[in-house]
């Protein structure tokens, strides 16, 4: 019973549409009909009001981060349910006939609940790969992919599987970014 309820609890959690309800309540626009048409971080910097954007951003971690460690202190054989979980409640959020957002910040959330050196990890790989490329895509993918890499390398091979799955989920709600990739098609993010 308590798989159910914590991973109910989490998907609810994760499936608030932070970045739609922003959007929605400050500039009475659907973030649906911006730029990519994601809910995300990213997409509501494109509304052009950057303390949306960074407030997506904020609450789409905490979103995470809440019910990955109240289960971390209180269900810990739990944590990697609560995180996937959560996670696919904002990539498949019910409110929205399941379309949601791309999860990374979300992830970013999951990632420093369980051990903050993977949120540093990743934060370090996105960063550079951004300022190399300019491409919030692209930086996702790459710094999702560096910590199951990086668990492999330091023998932790149980929680390789889960970090595994986590970058496949990711790589396949950029899918359409990595086509647009391909095709040197893919938009530049502006950050600040």
């Amino acid at each position: 019973m308590d798989y159910l309820i914590v991973g109910i609890a989490s998907y609810l959690m994760g499936s608030i549409p932070f970045g739609l309800i922003l959007t929605k309540v400050f500039l009475n626009k659907d973030i649906r009909d911006i730029g990519s048409g994601n809910i995300g971080a990213t997409n509501a910097l494109r509304t052009g009001n950057k303390l949306i954007g960074y407030s997506t951003l904020v609450l789409d971690i905490a979103k995470a981060i809440i019910p990955v460690i109240f289960v971390k202190i209180n269900y810990p054989d739990l944590i990697y349910i609560a995180s996937l979980c959560a996670f696919l409640g904002h990539v498949f959020p019910v409110w929205l006939k399941f379309k949601g957002g791309k999860g990374v910040a979300t992830y970013v959330g999951i990632l420093f609940s369980i051990n903050f050196l993977l949120g540093i990890i990743f934060a370090a790989s996105w960063g550079i790969i951004f300022l190399m490329f300019r491409y919030s895509s692209l930086s996702s993918i790459i710094g999702s992919i560096s910590i199951p890499i990086y668990i492999l390398i330091t023998d932790q091979i149980s929680t390789a599987i889960f970090f595994s799955i986590m970058f496949v989920l990711i790589f396949f709600t950029h899918r359409e970014n990595i086509k647009r990739l391909k095709n040197k098609e893919e938009s530049k993010t502006k950050i600040y």
